[in-house]
């Protein structure tokens, strides 16, 4: 059985959900498609995924940007909305080495340690 891209990402994904999510404070910039960026704060943090204020409802399915201080955008989609947050899987998951340097920089008290 052959299966695209987006459905070995989806099923991975879902597997990682298992991964320890990890409670955060980063402020961060977000970019819902077709609209504008504006400042959020990145609460949890996984390979597959994070959660973060987005005042404004983001429909599930929306593609969006999420750019952390120092790094490159991180193309994700919505998965839901609820409440002025939102959760979004990472396109790519993320390397195990890429979250444990956003981790190690950012120790949960909202500043960056280099």
């Amino acid at each position: 059985m052959v299966h695209s891209q987006e459905e070995k990402y989806a099923a991975a994904a879902q597997e990682d959900r298992s991964a320890p999510r990890v409670k955060i404070s980063i402020p961060a910039t977000m970019r819902a498609s077709g609209a504008k960026g504006f400042q959020t704060v990145v609460r949890d943090l996984s390979l597959s995924g994070f959660s973060c204020t987005a005042i404004s409802r983001i429909h599930p399915g929306t593609y969006c940007w999420l750019t952390l201080p120092g790094m490159e955008s991180l193309p994700a989609k919505v998965v839901w909305w609820e409440s002025g947050h939102i959760g979004a899987a990472f396109e790519r998951l993320l390397s195990p080495i890429v979250l444990d340097n956003i981790l190690a920089r950012w120790r949960g008290d909202g500043h960056f340690h280099p």
